[in-house]
C-alpha cells in the first residue's frame, strides 16, 4: 500500500520535493503498522499480561460475595451473619476513596525501584494472597467474625489492586488498544470468576474448604510474577506528582483537589458526568430484577442455571467484538452503535415477558442481553479511560468508574417497588426508556466534544 502510494505520488508530481515525499512514506508505514496491531493482537505481549492481570484481579472478588457466603450457609452460620457480607462489597464501590494515594505517593521500600505503578502492585499483590490464605485457615463456626474481617481485608486489597492495574492499563495502552486490553483483562476475569466460584465449590467436596480456598491463595501468587514480567509505563504518569516540600494541608489538596479540579474545569464536564451516572442505569435496572422476573414467568432452577454457559459465552464474544469495534473504527462512533445495541437487545425482556416458560426463548433472551452488554462495556470502559488525566489516572479512573455503580445501588434500589406496581411489561419498557437520556447525552458529547 505504501508503495503503490510513492509511485501515484511520482506520478502527480510529489517527489518533487523530497521531503514531502519522506513523510507520506513515513505516514503509510505508520498507518500500515497500526492496521497490523489491530489486525494481529495477539502478537502485543501486552495483550497477554492485561489477560493475566485479570485473572489475578478476578479471584478474589467471590471470596468476599458468593463463594464467601456459600461457605458460610454450609458451616451453619446464621441469616444475619451472612447479611453482613453484604457490607464487604462497599471496598469495591468506595475505592476511589483511597484512589489518590497510587497517584501521589511513591511505592514503600525496595518497590521503589519497579516504578510507580507495578511497585504498588508488587506491594499489593503478596498481601492479598497472605489476606486469601488467611480467610482459608479461619474457622466460621467458631469464630465467624473472624472470617468476616479477613474477607474483608481480602477485599479492600483487592479493590486497591484494581486500581493499580487500571492505572497501569490507562497508562501502557494507546487509545485505540484500550478496547482489546479490556477484552483481554475481561477473558481472564471471567476465567477466574469461574474458578474462583464453580471451581472451589466443587474442589471443597473433594478436599474440604480450607483446601480448596488455600488454592485460591496459591493462584494469586501468579500476581507479582505478571507484576515483575510487565513494564512500568512511560510518559507524563511515570512518575509521582507529590509536591516537594510544603505544608500537609498543601499535599492532601494536590491529593484530593487538584484531581477533581482537573476533572471539572475540563469542557463539558457535567455533561460527561451525566452521561456516565446514566449509561449503564437502564440496563442496570432491568438486571437487577431478572431473578424474581424469570421466576415469575414459571422457569425452574434447572432451566435458569442452563442459560449461565449462553451467558459466559455471549459475554466474552460481546467484549471481545467491542474492543475490535473500537480499534477499527474509533471510541465515539463505536460508543454509539453499542449502545444503541445495548437500548434495542432491551426490547427482548419484553419479547420473554410475552414468552411464559419458553426455555428457548429464555436462552435467546440471556445470550443477546449479554452480547451487547459486553459490547457496550468494550467502548465505556475504553471512553472511560481517554478522559483520566496522566497526572492523575488512578483517581481519575477509580472516581469514574465508581459513578455508574453509585447511581444504580441509588436509583436502582427503587426497581423492585416500581416492577411491582406496573407489572413486568410496563417495568422493562421503562427500562428501555430508562436508557434513551444516555443516548441523547452521548450524541450531544460526540458532537461537541469527540474523543481522541
Amino acid at each position: 500500500m505504501a508503495r503503490r502510494r510513492i509511485v501515484l505520488a511520482r506520478r502527480r508530481g510529489v517527489m518533487a520535493r523530497p521531503d514531502r515525499a519522506i513523510r507520506i512514506n513515513t505516514m503509510w508505514r505508520a498507518m500500515a503498522g497500526a492496521n497490523r496491531a489491530v489486525t494481529k493482537p495477539g502478537r502485543d505481549r501486552r495483550l497477554w499480561l492485561m489477560a493475566a492481570y485479570g485473572f489475578v484481579a478476578g479471584l478474589p472478588l467471590p471470596l468476599s460475595t458468593f463463594t464467601l457466603r456459600y461457605w458460610l450457609s454450609e458451616s451453619g452460620a446464621t441469616l444475619s451473619v451472612i447479611g453482613l457480607t453484604a457490607n464487604i462489597g462497599l471496598a469495591y464501590s468506595l475505592k476511589f476513596l483511597w484512589s489518590p494515594v497510587f497517584d501521589q505517593i511513591p511505592p514503600p521500600g525496595p518497590a521503589q525501584r519497579l516504578g510507580r505503578r507495578r511497585g504498588w502492585l508488587a506491594t499489593i499483590q503478596p498481601a492479598l494472597a497472605l489476606a486469601a490464605a488467611l480467610l482459608a485457615l479461619t474457622n466460621p463456626v467458631a469464630s465467624p467474625v473472624t472470617s468476616i474481617a479477613a474477607a474483608a481485608l481480602v477485599a479492600f486489597l483487592s479493590a486497591s489492586q484494581d486500581i493499580a492495574i487500571d492505572a497501569w492499563r490507562i497508562e501502557t495502552f494507546p487509545q485505540r488498544l484500550q478496547g482489546e486490553a479490556l477484552a483481554a483483562y475481561v477473558w481472564g476475569y471471567r476465567f477466574a470468576l469461574l474458578a474462583a466460584t464453580t471451581g472451589v465449590i466443587w474442589a471443597a467436596g473433594l478436599v474440604g474448604w480450607h483446601a480448596a480456598l488455600l488454592c485460591v491463595a496459591l493462584l494469586l501468587v501468579v500476581g507479582p510474577l505478571v507484576t515483575l514480567l510487565a513494564a512500568e509505563p512511560t510518559g507524563d504518569g511515570a512518575a509521582p506528582r507529590t509536591p516537594a516540600g510544603g505544608t500537609p494541608a498543601r499535599r492532601a489538596r494536590h491529593a484530593v483537589v487538584d484531581p477533581l479540579r482537573d476533572f471539572l474545569t475540563r469542557p463539558g464536564a457535567v455533561i460527561i458526568l451525566a452521561f456516565v451516572a446514566l449509561f449503564k442505569l437502564g440496563e442496570a435496572m432491568g438486571g437487577i430484577m431478572t431473578a424474581p422476573f424469570y421466576r415469575g414467568l414459571g422457569f425452574t432452577r434447572d432451566a435458569i442455571a442452563g442459560s449461565g454457559p449462553f451467558s459466559l459465552v455471549a459475554t466474552l464474544a460481546g467484549i471481545a467484538f467491542g474492543g475490535w469495534l473500537v480499534a477499527r473504527i474509533g471510541v465515539g462512533r463505536a460508543l454509539l452503535w453499542t449502545g444503541s445495541a445495548q437500548t434495542v437487545a432491551m426490547v427482548m425482556y419484553e419479547v420473554l415477558a410475552h414468552a411464559p416458560g419458553q426455555v428457548a426463548v429464555l436462552w435467546l433472551t440471556v445470550a443477546i442481553e449479554a452480547f451487547a452488554q459486553g459490547m457496550a462495556d468494550a467502548a465505556f470502559l475504553t471512553y472511560l479511560s481517554g478522559l483520566c488525566s496522566r497526572a492523575f489516572t488512578a483517581t481519575h479512573y477509580a472516581l469514574l468508574s465508581s459513578i455508574p455503580a453509585l447511581a444504580i445501588h441509588t436509583i436502582g434500589g427503587f426497581s423492585g417497588v416500581l416492577a411491582g406496581r406496573v407489572g413486568w411489561v410496563v417495568f422493562y419498557a421503562i427500562c428501555t426508556f430508562a436508557a434513551l437520556p444516555a443516548m441523547a447525552l452521548m450524541v450531544v458529547l460526540l458532537r461537541r466534544y469527540p474523543p481522541e
